[in-house]
């Protein structure tokens, strides 16, 4: 039950990653688009952490601080997913993603909190190194390939700021909320100011309207539904075999959902997705 549980998450989270590409259609690639995609998953995850935490409201200094830099990873985030989304098709943009949202926790793990570097990991990492060989893409002007890479990276970064984040979080010996405090908070705290920021900075002729909203909420309660059943799947499952088979799985589904869209993938980007599914998968298979 538990392992379909967890591929009901990964489909969870592909369908997230086409519901944003949808979104950036109808809204753009602007600040405000960001900005406001940013403010809608928040507003969407707040009743949903609410209910999730017993209707309780709880808050220390550090919960608070640790969701500020939250916010911050998720804001700059949302700006590369959005720029990258205007030359990436929905498979190569998956593949930076999720591959930084597993390995950058992987490494700050070993580097600073004395987890062991195993072979599985090891060939991981090569086989990864592999597959972004393949997403070099010729022919591409140079200015502009070298400001694509840019927000790849970006991506790949502040999206696996979300994991450092929570390890940070939970290993620090300061006075603190539980797991689902910290996301009620960290909801909060991305509304106030997000909203904080749309009328400071956003532009409100910019702001999206009609099928813009509804992929802009779609998205926020997609991402929030497969984390919570990610979080059941925790309790019964290792997570040394749920995060390679769950990065894994939204790989897989997202290159299968980018032959519905514009974008369609190519062999490279087929063969750079094998390579990295190999790779996550490694990990679980070999100790």
């Amino acid at each position: 039950m538990y392992y379909f549980l967890l591929s009901l998450s990964a489909l969870l989270f592909g369908i997230q990653f086409l519901s944003t590409g949808k979104y950036t259609e109808f809204a753009g690639h602007s600040f405000t688009a960001s900005i406001f995609l940013t403010l809608c998953n928040g507003v969407i995850s707040l009743p949903i952490m609410w209910a999730l935490n017993d209707f309780k409201w709880e808050c220390t200094w550090f919960t608070l601080i640790m969701s500020v830099v939250v916010f911050t990873s998720t804001m700059l985030c949302g700006i590369c997913s959005l720029k990258s989304l205007e030359t990436a098709n929905l498979s190569l943009y998956s593949i930076f993603a999720m591959l930084g949202g597993m390995f950058l926790p992987f490494a700050v793990g070993i580097l600073f909190y004395d987890e062991v570097l195993s072979l599985g990991k090891i060939l991981c990492f090569v086989l990864i190194f592999v597959s972004l060989c393949f997403t070099f893409e010729k022919g591409e002007k140079k200015g502009a390939k070298k400001s694509a890479w840019i927000y790849y990276i970006g991506v790949f970064i502040f999206n696996g700021m979300g994991g450092v984040i929570f390890k940070i979080f939970t290993d620090a010996p300061y006075a603190k909320t539980d797991e689902e405090g910290y996301s009620l908070v960290t909801a909060v705290v991305t509304v106030v100011l997000a909203a904080l920021m749309l009328l400071i900075f956003g532009k409100k002729k910019l702001f999206p309207k009609g099928k813009a909203l509804v992929h802009a909420f779609g998205s926020g309660a997609l991402n929030r539904l497969g984390n919570y059943i990610l979080l059941v799947t925790l309790i019964h499952l290792p997570a040394s075999v749920q995060y390679p088979i769950l990065t894994g799985g939204v790989m897989i589904i997202s290159t299968v959902l980018a032959f519905f869209t514009n974008k369609k993938p190519s062999k490279k980007e087929i063969i750079s997705v094998f390579f990295a599914f190999a790779g996550v998968l490694i990990i679980a298979l070999v100790p």
